[in-house]
């Protein structure tokens, strides 16, 4: 038998049918599913030491468990000494079972580990069902080695549903275990 991530078996066996149950659609195919996770750090310091850039995607390809790859510019920007092309960023993108295991892992060990946690702010969604989450540190990944980093960065989570709604996307989020704040 295959390996199948916890959240995905969870998501086929119970989250379908609440999610169903609660937005009363009339077919299973309408119910709201993750269909990406893209992990993003723009690193502003590598127009001066290209090296910032490989340290970012092989941090960024150990918390995700695949290869990161280099963003580039798309445009020069005199003020930044910045030309088209310039590598400034690193990103993944995430799918299927390594998707899915990338959310328990922060789930579970990874948020929990946040300084005074109190759930992630509600006011990420972008109005298409599409939620964006910010991390201050990266060294809240276990996977992270806290003495062989070298600076301490943020990073961007975006996670990609296909719901058409901000309230339903919220809805998909939460009984995939995401700990949003109370009101």
């Amino acid at each position: 038998m295959a390996y199948v991530a916890r959240l995905k078996k969870e998501y086929t066996e119970r989250i379908v049918g609440s999610l169903k149950e609660e937005f009363s659609y009339s077919n299973v195919m309408q119910v709201p599913k993750l269909q990406k996770i893209v992990v993003s750090r723009g690193i502003g310091a590598a127009v001066a030491d290209k090296k910032l850039i490989d340290h970012a995607v092989e941090e960024l390809s150990n918390i995700t468990g695949q290869r990161a790859i280099a963003t580039v510019s798309k445009k020069d920007v005199a003020a930044f000494k910045l030309r088209k092309g310039m590598p400034i960023g690193a990103k993944v993108t995430l799918r299927g079972e390594r998707m899915y295991e990338f959310l328990d892992r922060l789930v579970t060990s990874a948020l929990p580990r946040v300084r005074d946690f109190q759930g992630i702010k509600a006011n990420g969604f972008d109005g298409r069902g599409n939620y964006s989450l910010g991390v201050i540190e990266q060294i809240i990944f276990p996977e992270i080695n806290i003495d062989k980093i070298n600076r301490i960065n943020g990073m961007d989570i975006t996670f990609v549903t296909s719901a058409n709604t901000d309230k339903e996307a919220k809805s998909l989020l939460t009984e995939l275990g995401l700990p949003f704040k109370k009101k």
